[in-house]
C-alpha cells in the first residue's frame, strides 16, 4: 500500500498491480486530492487575518484572539504573520481533548503556545522559534491551545496553574 502524505493529510491509495475500475478511481481522486491540498496550500501563501474573534482575559489584562476552529485554520494558524500586536493573539480549537503538539514551519515570529484545560488553566507553556520543525507538546490531554508573542506570558508572571477566563471556557464539547 502506498501512503502519500501532505501536511496533515494521508491519502491512502491501492498499489497499482490489482488494477480494476475501483482501485483506478480510488487512485484518480487520491492524486486530485493530493494536487488539489498542494495548490491550496501553494496559492494561500499568507496570513489568515479574517477569522473569528473572541476576548478572553488574564488577570487584568485583555486578550483579543483569532479562533482557529477547524482543521484547515488549525494547520495554517499563524503562518506568514510577519508581526502581531501584544494584546493579539490566537486559539486554537479541538474538537476533544488530546495531546496537542505543535510546530513552526512558516511562522515567522516567536511565540508562546499556552496548552490550556477546558476550564482554562494553563497546563504548561513552550516557547517556540521562528521556522523549526520542533515538535512542542502538551503534558496532558488538551482541548485549547494559545498562541502570544513569545515572552507575553513570562512578562507578566503567568505560569503553569494560572487560569484564563473567557466564554469559550464557559462551553462543554459536543
Amino acid at each position: 500500500m502506498t501512503c502519500f502524505h501532505f501536511a496533515t493529510f494521508s491519502i491512502f491509495c491501492q498499489p497499482a498491480r490489482s488494477f480494476s475500475r475501483r482501485s483506478a478511481a480510488l487512485g484518480i481522486a487520491c492524486g486530485l486530492l493530493l494536487a488539489a491540498s498542494a495548490a491550496s496550500a501553494q496559492s494561500n501563501p499568507g496570513p489568515q487575518l479574517a477569522l473569528a474573534r473572541t476576548q478572553l482575559t488574564a488577570g487584568m489584562h485583555r486578550l483579543d484572539v483569532q479562533l482557529a476552529q477547524t482543521p484547515e485554520q488549525r494547520q495554517i494558524g499563524l503562518m506568514w504573520r510577519k508581526d502581531m500586536p501584544q494584546h493579539e493573539g490566537m486559539l486554537f480549537v479541538f474538537e476533544q481533548a488530546t495531546t496537542q503538539c505543535f510546530w513552526m514551519r512558516n511562522t515567522l515570529i516567536p511565540l508562546t503556545a499556552a496548552f490550556v484545560e477546558d476550564d482554562g488553566t494553563i497546563v504548561n507553556l513552550a516557547d517556540m522559534q521562528p521556522q523549526s520543525d520542533d515538535s512542542h507538546c502538551s503534558s496532558k490531554p488538551v482541548r485549547f491551545v494559545l498562541e502570544m508573542n513569545q515572552g507575553w506570558f513570562a512578562k507578566r508572571q503567568i505560569k503553569p496553574g494560572y487560569k484564563l477566563g473567557g466564554a469559550v471556557f464557559n462551553k462543554r464539547p459536543g
